[in-house]
């Protein structure tokens, strides 16, 4: 088990992480904009599941091997970002689509949303670097296992993560349901959402390597 007092430092570190607008946040206001406030809440769970992979593969000793090589990294970087972009594409080709996404979901759709939101998660690179550089300097080698310190600190994390991300979701879906009384003003949010998603792709390209 974390220490005590490392745990309650970490808390007040992963709070003032998590609460600064980050891709994540900009992810997750993309999708809500463009598909509604409960596709925007799916995507808050998808992304982080997504990043409880990257949590599991830092305490298995995985994560370390991704961030200090450049070829997986950059592999995972373009993966991540062409993925974001065409997520945006998607969004302005489908913008006159309307009709309110909360109420036409269905299953399917909503397994597609989670599904998108965990390939953006877990292909984000930044967040892999994130764990591996922050996470062990709260660990305690004399008070247990390592790996499982890790994890503890990482969901630590992601429990912060989600409950700030779902209250950017909710925003943005209100903001949605809003524009919604006016057709032409909802095509043009939902162009909105997929441009951030495509500048939060580019944006991510673009970005030098960790060093």
């Amino acid at each position: 088990m974390v220490p005590l007092e490392n745990l309650a430092a970490f808390a007040l570190a992963a709070l003032a992480l998590a609460a600064l607008p980050g891709p994540s946040v900009l992810f997750i206001i993309g999708r809500s904009l463009s598909l509604g406030r409960a596709a925007g809440l799916l995507s808050v769970v998808g992304n982080a599941s997504g990043m409880a992979l990257q949590v599991a593969a830092v305490a298995a000793g995985i994560g370390a091997l991704v961030a200090s090589s450049i070829v997986a990294f950059t592999i995972i970087k373009f993966v991540g970002a062409a993925y974001l972009i065409y997520l945006g594409v998607q969004a302005i080709r489908h913008r006159n689509r309307v009709t309110d996404a909360d109420s036409r979901a269905t299953p399917r759709t909503l397994r597609r949303v989670y599904g998108e939101a965990v390939i953006v998660g877990v292909s984000n690179p930044k967040s892999i670097v994130f764990f591996v550089a922050i996470l062990p300097q709260f660990v305690s080698r004399g008070s247990g296992s390592v790996p499982l310190q890790l994890a503890e600190l990482g969901v630590v994390f992601l429990l912060f993560a989600v409950a700030f991300d779902s209250i950017w979701a909710l925003t943005a879906g209100q903001a949605r349901a809003w524009f919604a009384t006016n057709p032409r003003r909802l095509s043009r949010l939902g162009s909105t959402g997929g441009v951030l998603m495509i500048g939060l792709g580019g944006g991510l390209a673009l970005t030098g390597n960790k060093s």
